[in-house]
């Protein structure tokens, strides 16, 4: 897998870009603008998107996020089939076939916030008990955000795009933070479409209210 590691070009002050880093935010970056155009196709493109991420965090030797892969496929296999596969009543109006865009309650909203709180914070303990991470908690809280984001895109949720904000803002925040000149670039990109996914899914959510 050396030649994942191979140099396209530098950035900044000599700040490299690897095959792996761009093919990895490519397929990002085209998986999350299909998803926000409400296109099932998006989770074809999240299996490879996936794949690539596995190999970069193997090659980084990032044993922690690379665990959480598997855990990432597992909810993307969910959202292909909670997608295609719609119970009666939560068949979309304009196809029958797939599901339709739906909001959490305030007491769900709750909860998840409560969720990202509880587990953001164990995570950030174990994180900063057995690693030498130098911001564990906040790590923590944006991985976990990742996942709750990942599992609400599943279920077609409006919500999941004030979570994949509140994601992009935060690396956004942190790649400015270190130094990086093509990340930012790239969670500059994610930012945008989750504005403009965010106001495209209300749109599909009240023609199916």
């Amino acid at each position: 897998m050396d030649f994942l590691n191979y140099t396209l070009f530098t950035l900044g002050n000599d700040t490299p870009v690897l095959l792996i880093d761009l093919l990895t935010s490519i397929f990002g970056l085209v998986c999350v603008f299909l998803a926000g155009r409400n296109n099932k196709y998006n989770f074809y493109v999240g299996y490879v998107y996936t794949f690539l991420l596995f190999l970069m965090f193997w090659n980084k030797h990032l044993y922690a996020c690379l665990f959480l892969q598997p855990i990432s496929l597992g909810i993307n296999i969910l959202g292909h089939y909670r997608w295609t596969h719609p119970k009666h009543e939560e068949e979309s109006a304009e196809d029958h076939s797939a599901l339709k865009v739906s909001m959490l309650t305030w007491p769900e909203r709750l909860i998840a916030v409560a969720s990202v709180l509880l587990l953001a914070a164990v995570w950030g303990w174990m994180l900063g008990l057995f690693t030498s991470d130098p911001v564990p908690y906040l790590d923590a809280c944006v991985t976990v955000l990742i996942l709750v984001a990942q599992y609400l895109s599943a279920q077609k949720k409006w919500d999941c795009w004030i979570a994949w904000l509140l994601v992009n803002i935060t690396q956004l925040m942190l790649h400015l933070s270190v130094g990086h000149v093509f990340m930012p670039i790239v969670s500059s990109l994610y930012l945008a479409n989750g504005i403009w996914s965010l106001a495209t899914w209300f749109k599909l959510y009240r023609k199916n209210s």
